[in-house]
């Protein structure tokens, strides 16, 4: 899979140097792009905010980026599982050097198609994503159907709330609960209409809320509306609902998820907020004949000090205790985590960061020596570069 993987990326890059040369000739057609190295330096809640822009653009054009994640990790619980704490997404490896994500990327975009191409290798595609596909990031290809009308299908990051798996997108290197049982990424279609320069609306079909490879014959459905009135501000409603049992399985529990977030940013503070509401039909502990209800919520913020330092905090609250989301893993009525921490930026695209976070949960879930508590303290330092 790794050889593969290599050959895609030299294939696409030969051909797109070959395209660009016979570019220089001259320009045949308005498919031909422009390629350019990805020049984001703040790429904080990228991905959370609309990509509608080849409305706009006059020349295709194919932005080719690297990104590399490292960081060293400790945690004083002891429990492992396959080798990861845990929780694991972000950092899930034990007092040890690791690297949570090398990525290559391209993006491409014209008047009229577009795509998306990420390949990542490290933990965090090791400890999150499906095996069978976890060297692929994203893969996904759009057309215009009509002007501000768009068409993408393939396989997605997840847009469903406002972390990222890709840890130079958030304010924190660590990934809070609320997030950690969301969906990673999709599998389906996107129909997005752009209103005006504003407001957009989506809907969607995936095959599942927490699975590439669909397990029964349903699909699960989605809507999404994003507001932006300036460009400072943003703020997305995000709605899923589906069933996901197997066919073999009778009895049906339909999941329904509302995700509410906002962001707020500036030269000097960074802020977001995220509100989740979810049901599942025929799910409660105490009469599987009623639903079950999830919620939960975080606050991150960022003091940019000076260009360099910025100091940053985090609060979230989840609580699953008919253990909807989280399984076999019974927290209790809720989990409460607070984080802060401090980055450094000496170069525009590369940081360094230490973080503090303490986790405590309603039920003894952790294990620090012969001892069964409910907290968990971690620190995480890490290094990332993007080019």
């Amino acid at each position: 899979m790794q050889k593969l993987a290599l050959f895609i990326i030299f294939l696409c890059i030969s051909t797109s140097i070959l395209a660009q040369q016979n570019d220089s000739i001259g320009r045949k057609s308005n498919l031909v792009p422009k390629i350019s190295l990805s020049n984001d330096s703040s790429t904080i809640f990228k991905s959370k905010k609309k990509w509608l822009e080849s409305d706009s653009i006059d020349m295709a054009e194919l932005k080719i980026g690297g990104y590399v994640s490292t960081y060293y990790a400790y945690y004083d619980d002891e429990t492992i599982q396959q080798g990861f704490v845990q929780f694991p997404t972000m950092a899930p490896r034990n007092k040890e050097f690791g690297l949570n994500m090398a990525l290559i990327d391209m993006h491409y975009t014209s008047t009229h198609i577009r795509g998306n191409l990420g390949l990542h290798f490290g933990d965090i595609a090791q400890s999150v994503w499906p095996q069978q596909y976890n060297m692929i990031q994203e893969a996904n290809a759009g057309v215009k159907l009509v002007k501000r009308l768009w068409l993408d299908a393939g396989f997605f990051r997840s847009h469903i709330g406002v972390e990222s798996t890709q840890p130079r997108e958030n304010i924190t290197s660590s990934m809070s609960l609320v997030n950690v049982y969301e969906p990673y990424y999709f599998a389906g279609a996107k129909l997005t209409y752009e209103l005006n320069s504003k407001l957009s609306l989506q809907i969607n079909a995936f095959n599942s809320y927490a699975s590439l490879v669909d397990n029964n014959k349903n699909k699960l459905i989605g809507t999404s509306i994003t507001y932006a009135p300036n460009d400072n501000l943003s703020l997305t409603y995000n709605f899923l609902t589906g069933n996901e049992n197997p066919d073999s399985i009778k009895t049906k529990q339909q999941r329904n998820y509302n995700n509410f977030y906002l962001t707020y940013t500036s030269n000097k503070i960074l802020v977001a907020a995220e509100a989740n509401y979810g049901w599942q039909t025929n799910s409660l502990k105490k009469d599987s004949t009623k639903s079950a209800k999830v919620y939960s919520g975080l606050i991150v913020f960022k003091y940019q000090a000076s260009k360099q330092v910025g100091f940053y905090g985090r609060e979230e609250l989840f609580s699953d205790k008919d253990q909807i989301l989280t399984g076999t893993t019974n927290i209790g009525n809720f989990i409460y985590g607070t984080t802060i921490g401090v980055e450094y930026k000496p170069f525009k695209k590369m940081a360094l960061s230490i973080e503090d976070r303490l986790l405590q949960s309603d039920n003894l879930i952790f294990k620090q020596g012969n001892n069964i508590t409910n907290y968990r303290n971690e620190v995480i330092f890490c290094l990332d570069l993007w080019f």
